[in-house]
């Protein structure tokens, strides 16, 4: 009987190495699993700060006033990813017009403690109110008569008990699969940080032309941004007399900074009485009218549109948009030409 081919002997099998399972194969991906648990992360943050509402009352109430009645600044400090909550915190304070410092723990103790004194309010942000850098700041705070108010998850903690006032978060289990990652509590710290500031703000004389003053920058600034602040006023705003020549009228506007495509026409008194533009000048040119000797008061718009310095830029905006011009004359209470709006300054402010 003929032996078999080496080829086809068996093969040796591999062993598992000791102490080692052979791996399991890897489970396909389950996009519905991944989804409900990504929900169940945010239910349990909102649940954190659902909960976290019934635990408001008088301490919430006395920190409102320390904020509120604060003559200085108000310095929030905390460690870690309290610390990032606690910087949004003040930056939210300094938007609204309370003056405000973030306080960094760990340099606080190397001298940036300086930047704290008497008349401030401490804010200090930490979930188990035992964070060791914030607590060796507390002494210090007592010295300086600055009134502390507790951010935190437990009450009778060492911030706590060194706090003038606790707002309480309470226990919270984290929204993470280990229950240890900062989630749900910081997702509470926030949530009372911003009622704090909301809350006080509320009772503050503090409206949306105070907040656009601190905001000038961006689509908010210019909201509220007024016809004064972009108009061509002194040298700038382009102004003739009713009895001028049209040579005079150009010459005006091309000496005048900035290149205006067009003048304000005025009376005696200064008040405005038209308005003469680089297109009336093309128009009559294209017509072979070129007698520049003709008084401006014969080719000029007579009663233009006009606005106030205190007209919103965007009301005026859309004004330029409707009459299809590219400057509008402006004019004070009693009628005189105080300013010129030009779309080229609205092109550089980006309001078009």
């Amino acid at each position: 009987m003929a032996r078999p081919s080496r080829s086809a002997a068996k093969k040796p099998r591999l062993r598992a190495l000791p102490g080692r399972a052979a791996p399991a194969p890897e489970a396909p991906s389950d996009a519905e699993a991944t989804l409900a648990y990504a929900r169940s992360v945010l239910e349990a943050e909102a649940r954190a700060i659902l909960g976290v509402m019934e635990r408001l009352g008088d301490d919430f109430l006395r920190a409102v006033q320390l904020v509120r009645d604060c003559r200085s600044q108000v310095v929030v400090t905390g460690m870690g990813k309290a610390g990032h909550i606690g910087q949004k915190l003040s930056a939210t304070l300094a938007s609204t017009g309370i003056r405000s410092v973030y306080l960094h723990p760990a340099e606080a103790v190397h001298g940036d403690l300086g930047r704290v004194g008497r008349g401030d309010v401490i804010l200090a942000l930490s979930n188990s109110g035992s964070t060791e850098e914030l607590l060796r700041l507390l002494p210090s705070f007592k010295r300086m008569e600055t009134p502390v108010i507790a951010l935190t998850g437990d009450a009778k903690s060492p911030l706590g008990r060194g706090a003038d006032v606790v707002l309480d978060i309470g226990a919270i289990a984290e929204a993470c699969p280990m229950g240890m990652v900062p989630t749900a509590s910081t997702a509470a710290l926030h949530a009372v940080g911003d009622a704090l500031a909301m809350t006080v703000l509320r009772s503050r004389p503090f409206g949306t032309e105070d907040y656009a003053l601190l905001h000038p920058g961006g689509k908010l600034g210019r909201s509220v941004q007024r016809v004064f602040e972009l108009m061509r006023t002194g040298p700038a705003n382009p102004l003739v007399r009713d009895t001028s020549p049209l040579s005079a009228v150009v010459a005006v506007m091309t000496k005048t900074p900035g290149r205006p495509g067009a003048a304000c026409v005025v009376d005696k008194a200064g008040k405005l009485v038209g308005i003469f533009t680089d297109g009336d000048l093309r128009r009559r040119v294209e017509s072979g009218l070129t007698d520049f000797t003709v008084p401006v008061r014969e080719l000029m718009g007579k009663n233009p549109r006009c606005v106030t310095p205190e007209t919103l830029v965007l009301t005026a905006t859309a004004q330029m948009r409707e009459l299809r011009v590219d400057q509008l004359p402006v004019v004070d209470v009693e009628g005189r030409a105080v300013g010129l709006l030009d779309v080229q300054d609205l092109l550089a402010a980006k309001f078009v």
